[in-house]
This record gives structure tokens, sequence and C-alpha cells, in this order.
């Protein structure tokens, strides 16, 4: 591809970060293909008259600086990767009355990459679980001596486990199979009177049928009543040594695809309930069985696992590729004590998930409606056939529309939710001219896939207008690309020089600066040219030898971690991967917790790992942490949903997924352990539930909790009201008697105090000897006439 279809802005942002070290200057390219493969931003010019006038010029060069040096754009190699969409159809939204080949749940189907060496380029595509999807159920159960009473329980399961199927998906089919172990020593009894009653002599349960490794009993039907049939005539076996031959069974039920009538266009689950752990791989040699488990079917014409005694017992990377081969969903269905274990065995099984299966097996229909919800609340994808020479880094983009980069699995999904993936692609190299590659992503469990051919941006547009013997090449060599290739023994620009000549002129171009060795010490210089000595270590290359392929940073002795490529001491990762010595992952997938979140929001996921920030959190996801705020509120739901069947979690079916830890319930709760937190919660009807968390020396949490809450005898409310009511009153009658108590002392001691004042006032105005009245009366006698009448008497004047 020509330089004229680079925008600009990768021109400045090329430039802007390689305006320190120029990587394409450095790689002592002599070819246009070699240029190409130094760096995805390296460019060829070849310009037959570049660099004419001004010495020795490098034709390997950043796009920006060969024109700015002259090269024309016509004359500019410089590929880029594409990306072209060869089949898009669209999503279904349901799966129910289409034909197998109609349901789509993956887009795009398929596409082509070409690829340039070094350069990432991306591309999306979405995933969609369909409604009312046909699912195909296969219960593989162990029937040695100690699950009889599990045996008891399902006698009638197909009916029931219908029913509630057909709320789920309206095409279902059933269908069962047994296994107990291979019929040999040490795993079986193998003495002649066991052999047709292994139960011979065993007191508690006298009759058995005899040993099998696995026995397929009912093909994959729509007609439950035959399954019910069909487990009702079964009878438990007994074998010798705990474990069982059970990983036998999960790969015939999964490789006999036409026997056991698994539908391509339906969801393949198939349930191992189990008591005890399984035999693995090498265990056979205990028996003398050398030969490694061959992953092929072998049923007999009794549909009757016949290869037994004859090979070993299956790895789980065996396990894994075949159940993924035939996409199928395994779902261990195994007692509490087991649990670990078996969780261990997800983790090396893609999509494989662990429920708690009851002692007597009473909760496998919640049991398997729970893990079938599980697995449609969930897209993970997988890759197929992946190319040695190319890195792929996955981001999710979940429901909540934020991207995930190194994830490439979505959780806590609803059936219909459409989930977007990008997918980063890298070539890190060429190879062989003529060969083809290709791999496929896939969803787990999933037959949709999505094929992805790949071709490589390798060779120069130029190459195919070579000259050999040309006269611009003192005709001693070939012309290609603008530069002369010459014949062995023979260098210069035109092939002017032989080998072995030397002068100190051609010995100043030789050196990379005044005073520095000539070629770096690492070479001899002839005819203007740097020749690199060969190295033990690697390859020394540059214009003056001054870079090489193996000094950069080392992780655990190996160069750049095995994850990136050594040049001119700097490390430059594959994709997936950063940091100096490439030794830190971008995936996040192993740092995501059974709750979905990052780190359990307690951390951050640094190279893979989770880093907890939260006090006191621990754990590979930080799910730990007995002193964190939350911690009572987390285990507070596990609580409700368990004991109780209530809360967040028991709606949305999620208990048996994310509640794991073992809770022990006593009447009387013991709160002196210095380890353990004590969590107290309100009920809805007012009771208070307590429990405490701590976490075992095994890792594990442990969770002790009241059989009930604890409920007082509370009074009526009636009795309450009256209470409070005659309560206020009292109060009320009380105060104002004390008011009227103290004012009535108060009046009293003032009317008091105002007699005492007005007697003293008394006694000081009668015998006061300077008091005077005011008034004096004096008596007058008088003797007159008037008008005639004579008048004697008195009066008396003041």
């Amino acid at each position: 591809r020509r330089a004229e279809t680079i925008p600009d802005r990768d021109l400045f942002s090329l430039s802007h970060l390689f305006s320190g070290l120029n990587m394409c200057m450095s790689g002592s390219a002599t070819s246009c293909e070699e240029c190409l493969l130094i760096h995805p931003s390296c460019a060829w010019c070849a310009q037959e008259d570049f660099g004419r006038g001004r010495g020795l010029t490098s034709r390997c060069d950043f796009i920006q600086n060969l024109q700015r040096r002259g090269c024309g754009a016509q004359f500019i190699e410089y590929p880029t990767s594409s990306i072209s969409v060869l089949k898009n159809m669209p999503l279904s939204s349901t799966g129910s009355g289409l034909a197998q080949f109609d349901v789509v749940q993956i887009m795009p189907q398929k596409i082509s990459l070409s690829l340039r060496p070094g350069e990432q380029t991306s591309f999306g595509l979405q995933v969609r679980q369909v409604e009312d999807y046909p699912v195909d159920l296969y219960y593989l159960m162990d029937l040695s001596l100690s699950m009889k009473d599990d045996l008891d329980t399902i006698r009638n399961l197909g009916t029931k486990l219908a029913h509630e199927m057909g709320k789920l998906t309206s095409n279902f089919r059933l269908g069962f199979g047994s296994f107990v172990d291979k019929n040999m020593s040490p795993f079986s009894y193998t003495a002649p009177k066991y052999q047709e009653n292994p139960c011979s002599g065993y007191k508690l349960f006298p009759n058995c049928v005899p040993t099998f490794g696995f026995r397929h009993i009912l093909p994959l039907t729509d007609k439950v009543d035959r399954f019910n049939e069909e487990v009702q005539k079964q009878m438990v076996s007994r074998n010798r040594d705990a474990p069982e031959g059970g990983f036998d069974a999960i790969l015939q039920a999964a490789v006999c695809k036409t026997e056991i009538g698994w539908r391509k266009e339906a969801y393949h689950l198939l349930v191992f309930a189990t008591d005890d752990v399984p035999h693995l791989a090498l265990d056979g040699r205990l028996g003398g069985l050398v030969e490694p488990h061959d992953g092929q079917c072998h049923l007999n014409d009794r549909n009757e696992y016949s290869a037994s005694t004859e090979m070993d017992y299956p790895s789980l990377a065996l396990l894994g590729e075949k159940l993924a081969e035939n996409n199928i969903f395994l779902i261990f269905a195994v007692t509490k004590r087991l649990y670990v274990i078996y969780k261990n065995f997800t983790a090396l099984i893609p999509g494989t998930t662990v429920e708690i299966l009851d002692q007597d097996s009473k909760n496998v229909i919640q049991l398997i409606i729970a893990a079938y919800n599980n697995i449609r609340s969930k897209v993970e994808l997988s890759v197929w056939d992946h190319p040695e020479d190319i890195s792929l880094s996955f981001t999710a983009t979940c429901q909540d529309g934020k991207p995930l980069p190194g994830l490439r699995k979505c959780a806590d999904l609803k059936i219909g939710d459409t989930v977007s993936f990008n997918v980063t692609v890298e070539a890190r190299g060429c190879p062989p001219r003529g060969t083809d590659q290709s791999f496929t992503i896939k969803p787990v469990g999933f037959k949709d896939r999505l094929e992805v051919a790949v071709d490589y941006q390798c060779d120069c547009g130029c190459s195919q207008t070579a000259q050999t013997n040309s006269s611009i090449c003192s005709s001693i060599g070939t012309y290609k690309c603008g530069t002369c290739h010459c014949e062995p023994g023979y260098l210069g620009a035109r092939c002017e020089c032989q080998e072995g000549e030397a002068s100190s002129m051609y010995q100043s171009a030789c050196r990379e600066a005044e005073g520095k060795q000539i070629c770096s010490g690492r070479g001899e210089c002839s005819c203007n040219q740097c020749r690199c000595f060969e190295s033990d270590f690697g390859k020394i290359y540059g214009s003056f030898c001054e870079c090489d392929d193996f000094s950069c940073p080392r992780h655990k002795g190996i160069l750049c971690s095995g994850h990136g490529e050594c040049h001119c001491g700097e490390c430059k990762c594959h994709a997936g991967y950063v940091g100096d010595n490439c030794n830190c992952s971008t995936e996040t997938s192993s740092c995501i917790s059974d709750d979905g979140k990052m780190c359990s929001g307690r951390g951050n996921c640094v190279c893979g790992r989770c880093q907890c920030t939260e006090p006191g959190a621990f754990g590979d996801t930080c799910e730990k942490c007995p002193t964190c705020p939350d911690a009572c509120g987390t285990k507070r739901e596990c609580i409700e949903c368990r004991l109780f069947d209530s809360g967040r979690l028991a709606d949305n079916q999620t208990c048996q997924r994310l509640c794991k830890d073992e809770i022990i319930t006593v009447e009387n709760l013991k709160t002196d352990d210095p380890g353990a937190v004590l969590c107290l919660y309100k009920t809805d009807n007012d009771c208070v539930m307590k429990f405490t968390y701590s976490e075992h020396a095994s890792g594990q949490s442990i969770l002790t909790a009241l059989k009930e809450p604890e409920c007082g005898g509370g009074p009526e409310a009636m009795t309450v009201l009256l209470a409070v009511v005659g309560s206020i009153l009292l109060v009320g009658v009380v105060l104002l008697a004390v008011w009227k108590l103290v004012i009535t002392i108060h009046d009293r001691r003032e009317f008091a105090r105002f007699q005492s004042a007005r007697s003293r006032a008394r006694y000081e105005m009668a015998s006061n000897p300077l008091y005077k009245q005011p008034v004096s009366t004096h008596f007058v006698e008088t003797d007159f006439n008037m008008y005639g009448k004579s008048y004697n008497g008195g009066w008396t004047v003041d």
C-alpha cells in the first residue's frame, strides 16, 4: 500500500512517538521486506535517486522523514492491516420455530484479516443468547453403593424436571447414564464371589449389580416417562476404593454423539452427580493400564464402555477439549465436602460449573435449574486453532456499557441480552510464503462461531519489478526497490567494491560519532559499511553495529519474559502484555470475582492479579474481608437466601453461584472467638438475626448463624397506646401539683412577710413621742341673739 493512503494524524502520532529513538534507521534493513518487519511505523523508499549527494542514508524510515528527504509518495512502501467482513447475518431473537441453521447468536460469522507484522488491528463482534432455545440434558449418575438414597430420590425426576424446564424452553429432551468404576483391581472387588454380586457379605445391603465403568441407558428423548421407567429399573453397585470412574463416563457421554443423541441446534447440558472424588489420568497405572485415553467413543452393542479395562482414565485437558469440541456444558452436582475440589476443576475445564447437592439429592431439580440459569447468564469466548505467531487480546462491553480490557467474559446477563467484544490482533512475524492461517472464535457451549481467515502483508509491491544483473548495480547485482543486492564478494550502493578493500575514507563512515569505535567494536568496516560480527547470544545489527536482539530486560531468566521481541535494547511486547520486560499481562479475567466485580470492588487488577487496597481484604479476588465495613452486609444476603430462601439473591437464582461459604446453624451463638466478626440485622418481622463470620486456615469462609432469628413477645398496640397516654397524663398531673405546691408555699411566705411589716408599722406610730396629729380641736362658748332668737352654745375651730 502506498503512502498516500496514510492519514496525516497517523504521521503526527508516529513522529511524536518516536521523536527520540528512530527504530527504523537503527534496524540496518537492507531490503524493503526487512524494513517492514522492524516496526509497523517503518516505511521504505524505492526511489532510485533517493539520498543521492547526501552520503549514506537509510531508505527505511518514518514516512514523514522520507518525504522530507525528497522521496516521492508514489515510491514509498507502507502496507497496513485491513479487515474484510465476508458473512454478517443479523442476530436472532428467538430459537423456537426455526431450522437449526437459521438461529444466529454471534455476529459477524466470517471475516478476513490482512495483517502487517507488529501492527495491531481490531474488530468487533456481538453475542446474544436467544430466547426459547432447545435444551438437551443428559443426567450422568454415580451408582456406587453410597448413592442408593439418591437413586431413590430421582426415580420420578423426569416428570418434575420436564415441568420446570418447560418454563424455560419449549423444546426439552432428557437422557440418562450411570457409572461406577473400572472392574479391575485395585479399583473394584475382583474375587470370584464378587463378580456377580460385589455386595456379597455386606450386611447393610447384601445385593447389588456387577461393577461397570459406564453404561448408557437412555438416549436423549422428549418422552420423560421413559426416563422415569429406566431410572426405576436401576440398582446400585459397589467398588473398592473411594474415588469413582466418573471421568471415563463424562468423556464417553461427550464423544458418543450419535449414541447419546446430542442435537447440533440445542444447548448441551451434562449433569454429573456424585458424592466422591474422581480418578484422574495416571491412576490407571495402579491397575497396569499404561495406554493413555485416545478420546474416542468405545460403546459396545450393550451401550457399555468397552475400553474401561484397556485404557487409563482421561486427563483434565482431554476432558476440556472434548467437552468444548462438542459444545457441552458440564454441571458438577456434588456434596458440600467436595465443593472445593470440583471448584478447582472448573478453573481447568471451560464451560463447567459446580453446584452443591444434598446428601439424598432432594435439591437436584433446583440445582439443575440454578445451573442452567447460571449458564445462560454468562457469555465467555474461546479461541480455537490459535496460530502461534498471532497475539489476541479482548475487551468486553457488558450490560453496563463499560469496556473491560483483558476480559473475554460477561456475567449476570438476562436471556436476550446482547454483549459486545473488541478483539485486538497482532501478527508477530511472517510465516513461510504460501502458508494459510486461520482461527475460530466461539462462545463456550455455542454452536455459533466466528471464522477468521488471515493473510500477511509481508511483501513489497516494488519487489515484483526486480531487475537481475542490472546496469545500475554494475551488472553484478539485482536492482530491487531502489537498492542493489550484490553478488557474493561485492559491496557498496552500486556493488562497486569488493570485500576486503579498506581505506581511511571508508572507515570514517563506519563510526557513529567522532571518537567512537569503528562499528561500535562489534563489526568490521568494509566499503563504507559495517559488517557486524556473529554472536552466540543472537543477532548484532545496525548501521554501526550498535544494536542487538539479546540485551533486553529479562524475567526469571527469559528474554522479555517470552512475551515480546528484543529490539536494540528495548522489549517490544506482544499484544496483551506491557512492562519493561513484558511480564505484565493485561488480561483481567482472573481478577473477576464470583459477583462479577473487579477484585470484589476492594482492589485493582495489576498484571492479571488482584492487589487488594481495602485494609483486611485478601484472597485471589479480594473476596475475603471479615473486617471490611460491608462484610456483614455481603454475608447477610447469603444467610437470607441459603437459610430462609429470601432476600435479593433468592429472587434471581444466583444464591448457589455466589454463596459457597460453609454455613453452620446453632441454637446458641458464641461470640467469644477473637477471629470472628459478629453481625446482626433486623428481619422484616422486626426480629434480630445474628451470625458470625470468620476465615478458616484452609481459606474457606465460615458463617455460624442462629437457626432462627431472635423475636421477643411484644405487647399489643392498644396496650402500648394506653400506657403512653396514661404516662403523659400522670406526668402532667404531677407537674401541676408540684407547680401548685410551689406557688402556695411562695404566697404564704409573702403574706406572712406582709403581716409582719404591717404590725411593725402600727407599733411605731403609737409610741413615737415626736409624732403630732395634724388637726387640733378647740371649744368656744357663745351667747348671742340672731334674728330675734337667743342662742347659747359653742363650736370648734381647727
